[in-house]
């Protein structure tokens, strides 16, 4: 093999194994970093990892609303109706958070029946819709104007 060539090879190869390094490094930044997202039957279940960082989200089942006197520790039930488990929070929770409301919480799972927050945010109503777009499709005649705000 001539220098040339040998030197275009080493050229090659080692673009090669650097491209194959910050892929690698790329991988394993972001496998640090993914939140998967599971209901509250699936956490029952135990298809969710135990451990591990997620999401996890559904609604506040009314009456389950314990707060800490003393400190800002909140405790709630969220279910999706097939499943049920606590989830323990310290912090200030969302303004729109409320028993019934929809609500989804980043944090880990530590056994099927505790989730630790971290972030708890609460979900609108999904039939809002702002006054001007309402009064927009009401005088287009638009029938999804009759949901009102």
């Amino acid at each position: 093999m001539n220098p040339v060539r040998k030197q275009r090879l080493l050229i090659v190869l080692g673009a090669f194994a650097g491209v194959a390094l910050a892929v690698g490094l790329l991988l394993y930044a972001i496998s640090g970093n993914i939140n998967l997202f599971y209901t509250p039957q699936q956490v029952v279940s135990g298809e969710a990892p135990v451990g591990q960082r997620m999401r996890v989200g559904g609604l506040v089942v009314d009456g389950t609303v314990r707060r800490d006197a003393e400190s800002l520790k909140v405790q709630f039930d969220i279910t999706d109706g097939a499943g049920s488990f606590t989830v323990y929070y310290q912090g200030i929770l969302p303004d729109l958070f409320r028993e019934g409301q929809g609500v989804v919480a980043n944090g880990t799972l530590v056994s099927q029946q505790r989730f630790e927050a971290t972030e708890v945010l609460a979900k609108h109503d999904e039939t809002y819709m702002p006054p001007e777009v309402q009064d927009a499709l009401e005088r287009a005649g638009h029938p999804a104007a009759a949901g009102g705000v």
